[in-house]
């Protein structure tokens, strides 16, 4: 670490960080790119929102089992993409609070905004909530639709085995068409555990409240829709079949009863509302598939050797690729340039560790002598505007990164 008289502000050590910077992790978002392509191609408003709703959630599954934290972003890093269906450019555009902007673009749609995540340290748990509203643009049919992402919940940072969750309400705004909206909700694991990972929710209309599609699965592994009265069909059976006396509640404990003296255990008193699904209501009524539904999105597996590199994804383990199609006209202030991270990658702790200390002496130093020589630092590919459809204040692109003029860049690092 870095000596002197300069004072630091604490941070962990990079033994608690994955070898990508956080602008990678954005970029993240569209591994499952595809399923905007197919919103695009559908022929009516409540498809595509079913599309546009699984890739909101898709991109959530590769956070799954990652618990390494990516590297904060220096003010001014970019990074970049390059597919053969999509590209994204990300800036780091604010230091304090630090918020990240990006812009991905292809033939059938236009994805953008900006994240500025916050934490909350409660005990022995820490949620993550990732500030900031996202819209997808389908210029074909003039639609857009905008979201904000659920909050990540680390359990047991301190003691015990460290697992995620997502929770919260997941609500897919779209306008411009027939002003639809998805609402799914992100489920706590609760007590019993049977809940982990499950989402589930309707689209329905903004105005009437009318159902037209259930959507349902795991942000874990993928998402199934189905017409909305297929799935109250389901529910009407579910409930029949739980009023039957072999599935009474009185004979659950009966049951249990018997069971107990086989196994030496007896159930918790609250456990026949679990076993019972009608106990808790509608919303918590067990659904794994029916009949009619179609699958919406599936989530990749991981490559075997996923545990030995920081449990990525095949999709993330390409981000610190150096491709031969940058034509030696990569930005200088790109996340794949940046030393901690190569170290980390590379094994070596200790020089990241030294490298990350020197970036952030080097920012801060050059943020005094901006300050004092009052130069302002005004992000470079992004502005601060208004999105035409939230009316709220948002990060948009300028334009012209692609045309890869990067004069007169900074340098970060």
């Amino acid at each position: 670490m870095a000596s002197g008289n300069k004072q630091h502000r604490t941070s962990l050590p990079v033994n608690f960080n994955e070898p990508l910077s956080f602008l990678q992790r954005v970029a993240e978002y569209m591994e499952y790119s595809k399923l905007l392509k197919q919103a695009a191609a559908q022929e009516t408003p409540v498809e595509r929102l079913q599309y546009v709703a699984a890739f909101a959630v898709s991109a959530l599954a590769s956070n799954w089992e990652r618990l390494g934290k990516p590297f904060n972003p220096l003010l001014g890093e970019t990074y970049e993409l390059e597919c053969d269906d999509f590209r994204i450019i990300c800036e780091q555009v604010s230091h304090h609070p630090p918020v990240s902007a990006f812009h991905a673009d292809s033939d059938d749609f236009i994805f953008h905004g900006s994240i500025h995540p916050k934490l909350k340290f409660w005990g022995k748990n820490i949620e993550v909530h990732p500030k900031g509203i996202v819209t997808v643009e389908l210029p074909k049919w003039k639609e857009a639709y905008t979201w904000q992402n659920v909050n990540c919940i680390l359990h047991n940072v301190l003691v015990g085995q460290l697992w995620m969750e997502q929770l919260g309400a997941l609500e897919i705004k779209q306008s411009g068409g027939a002003n639809l909206k998805a609402t799914l909700s992100f489920k706590s694991a609760g007590w019993s555990g049977k809940d982990l990972h499950r989402v589930e929710g309707f689209i329905t209309d903004s105005e009437s409240k009318k159902r037209h599609v259930f959507i349902y699965g795991k942000w874990t592994e993928g998402l199934r829709a189905c017409e909305a009265n297929l799935y109250e069909e389901t529910i009407e059976k579910i409930k029949r079949e739980n009023k039957s006396p072999q599935n009474s509640p009185g004979h659950k404990k009966v049951l249990a009863k018997l069971n107990s003296f086989k196994l030496g255990a007896f159930k918790p008193s609250h456990q026949d509302a679990i076993d019972d699904p009608t106990a808790d209501g509608e919303d918590c009524l067990p659904v794994d598939e029916i009949p009619g539904s179609i699958e919406l999105w599936e989530v990749t597996p991981r490559p075997p050797n996923s545990r030995d590199y920081y449990n990525f994804t095949q999709f993330a383990m390409r981000l610190n690729d150096m491709e031969s199609g940058f034509n030696g006209k990569l930005c200088p202030t790109d996340s794949r340039l940046r030393p901690d991270i190569r170290k980390l990658e590379a094994g070596d702790h200790e020089g990241s560790a030294n490298e990350k200390t020197r970036l952030e002496d080097k920012q801060r130093d050059s943020r005094k002598v901006k300050k004092n020589k009052k130069i302002s630092e005004a992000p470079r590919w992004f502005q601060s505007s208004i999105n035409p459809y939230t009316g709220q204040e948002d990060w948009l692109y300028t334009g012209s990164y692609w045309d890869r003029d990067f004069s007169n860049i900074e340098e970060i690092f």
